[in-house]
């Protein structure tokens, strides 16, 4: 049983170290821990500190690519190494590297195909009040779409079985989180929680440069993932509310047509009506072909995590035939 721990860093030289010195290098029940750190496009030396702090792997970007791409690769390469069990962290050390035994036992038990860690958002100290509570609501956003059960969807806190990280296909350009958690829900994967705990602050976030910016980019992010999985109950929806919106404007014009002494006076509700039906009835037409697209995603996605099984197979028996 391998486990490898993925640390993707931005200019982490400073916090690196404390974060690799906090991971647990023996774990019951798994045979090999190692280290991966996936450097996103860093101008310090972030690259030369986790060498010599020990980590075993180290990717490095010419570029800044953002989070959600660093994590892709991270998982892309895990997987080629060999690990049996995934663990994600980040590297400015917020979350307490002691947990990973506790994080990956569901996994171990096969209780779970992705396990995340729950920081319990409450107790953190130097969370604001008005961040709490968009955690907690944006939280349960996530939960009500991907019918999971998660009390802390943003944590990056996470482990994930080899199947699972075979199946995971991040397509957001800002953040993996909640996505991964959505698409797990959508494609019938167990996922669990686990409390966890976090360490003093030592910089702030980089992802996000305001709660405003964070807001607008994660609720992009939410109904993007949504809708590629249940694109016809999305749009069904909305062409549905747009159609009864112009159905009841037909109502009323026939109402007054056949009441009111002036009915060329509601001739605007007659032509708001044939647009909103005409509207309706067409982001209907939308989603029975947005359906027809999410089901091919999906059964190229199924043959994706084929082709990575047959791939990493493959890699392993060339590996043992060079022993």
């Amino acid at each position: 049983m391998k486990l490898i721990v993925q640390i993707p860093c931005l200019n982490e030289e400073e916090t690196l170290p404390a974060t690799v010195r906090d991971i647990p290098r023996d774990i019951p029940g798994v045979d090999k821990v190692e280290l991966l750190v996936i450097d996103d496009g860093s101008r310090d030396r972030t690259v030369e500190v986790a060498r010599e702090v020990g980590v075993e792997h180290v990717i490095s970007f010419s570029r800044n690519r953002g989070l959600a791409k660093t994590f892709a690769a991270g998982i892309d390469t895990c997987l080629k190494l060999g690990a049996d069990i995934i663990v994600n962290t980040d590297g400015d050390n917020q979350y307490c590297g002691q947990d990973i035994p506790e994080l990956i036992q569901p996994i171990l038990k096969r209780e779970a195909d992705i396990v995340v860690g729950d920081r319990e958002i409450e107790k953190i100290a130097h969370f604001s009040f008005l961040k709490k509570k968009l955690q907690k609501f944006g939280s349960w956003v996530v939960r009500r779409v991907s019918y999971t059960n998660l009390p802390d969807t943003t944590s990056g806190f996470r482990a994930f079985s080899r199947e699972a990280a075979l199946k995971m296909n991040v397509i957001s350009p800002f953040t993996y989180t909640l996505e991964t958690i959505i698409q797990a829900g959508h494609k019938g994967m167990a996922v669990t929680h686990v409390p966890i705990r976090t360490n003093e602050k030592l910089r702030e976030s980089r992802l996000f440069t305001s709660i405003r910016n964070y807001v607008i980019k994660s609720t992009i992010s939410i109904i993007r993932t949504h809708t590629m999985y249940q694109a016809l109950r999305v749009f069904f929806s909305i062409g549905f509310l747009v159609f009864m919106a112009g159905f009841l404007l037909g109502v009323r014009f026939l109402y007054f047509f056949f009441t009111d002494q002036n009915p060329g006076g509601h001739i605007q509700s007659l032509i708001l009506m044939s647009v909103l039906l005409m509207t309706g009835f067409q982001v209907m037409l939308i989603g029975l072909l947005a359906d027809v697209i999410s089901a091919n995603r999906k059964l190229i996605e199924d043959t994706l995590y084929r082709v990575k099984g047959i791939e990493l197979a493959s890699m392993r028996q060339e590996k043992v035939d060079v022993d």
